[in-house]
Order: C-alpha cells, then sequence, then structure tokens
C-alpha cells in the first residue's frame, strides 16, 4: 500500500513502551517532503472550554493530536458547507480552514463531535521517516472508511 494521506497508521507492539502505544493516527499529509498526521483515539483530558482562550465556549471534546506544537489547535472536519478554506485530506475529511467558523459552529450547536475534531498537537516526520518506521515493523498501515476519524472510541 502506497503511503498517502487518508490512510490510517497503527502501532504495532513495537511502540508499546512510547508515546504512540496503541495510537491510531491518520494521515493528512504525505509528500517529498514527509508525512503529517494526528493521533484519533487519545482524550486530551480536557474540553475546549477548560482552556483560558475559549472559556467561553461550549463544552467540546480536544484529542492529543500528538508531540509535536502541543501550543496551538489543530481540527479535521467534514463541512465544508460551514467552514471555509479547508484542505480536502480524503474522501469528506477536510484539514483546517476558518478557525472562527468552527468556534461559531460548536457554540450555536451547528457542529457537533460528529463533524469536528480538535487536536492539540500533531504528528509529523521528515522525508523517509515513517516509511523507515513503517519498514522496521512500528506501524501498520491501513485503508479505511475517512469517516472513521469521527467515530473511533477513546
Amino acid at each position: 500500500m502506497n503511503l498517502q494521506a487518508g490512510l490510517f497508521l497503527y502501532s504495532t507492539s513495537a511502540l508499546d513502551d512510547s508515546y504512540f502505544a496503541n495510537a491510531i493516527i491518520y494521515l493528512t499529509e504525505c509528500n517529498a517532503g514527509g508525512a503529517l498526521g494526528f493521533v484519533v483515539n487519545r482524550p486530551f483530558g480536557r474540553s475546549l472550554h477548560e482552556l483560558e482562550e475559549f472559556k467561553h465556549s461550549r463544552l467540546f471534546p480536544l484529542y492529543e493530536g500528538g508531540p509535536v506544537d502541543k501550543e496551538h489547535l489543530f481540527f479535521l472536519h467534514r463541512r465544508p458547507d460551514l467552514i471555509a478554506d479547508g484542505t480536502l485530506v480524503s474522501g469528506n475529511v477536510y484539514y483546517g480552514g476558518n478557525f472562527r467558523q468552527v468556534l461559531n459552529g460548536i457554540n450555536n450547536r451547528s457542529l457537533s463531535a460528529k463533524d469536528v475534531k480538535l487536536f492539540i498537537g500533531y504528528c509529523g516526520w521528515d522525508a523517509g521517516e515513517l516509511e523507515a518506521e513503517i519498514a522496521e515493523g512500528s506501524w501498520e498501515l491501513k485503508g479505511g472508511d475517512d469517516n472513521f476519524v469521527f467515530h473511533i472510541p477513546a
């Protein structure tokens, strides 16, 4: 299977003693420069409204997207009709876009956790790194329904 956006990485037992133990990562970008994705099955432990800058937001789940750049929020969604400027990943899953529209949609209840997934941090690999980790047996690469991103149990 070719490495491409829209695929899932499942950690193997080789990563059981690491940050990535039992992780499922959804790849959002794969190119000659490397790969980027988000751990989709690990709740962050705090809700959006518990973050100081979003304390007036509605209760909404956050996920620990990865160990890189844990100072920022990232998001995946499947509502390009309500969230402008997202980048199509695969199927009907989009990465990023207008975050103000996401916040408005969460607060007015036009967006739910079945439409948007918010992450603190991300996973990133330089060129060839992820391929090497797959070759050494750290990850199993699997296809699947893109909408699974929004239905994966924690």
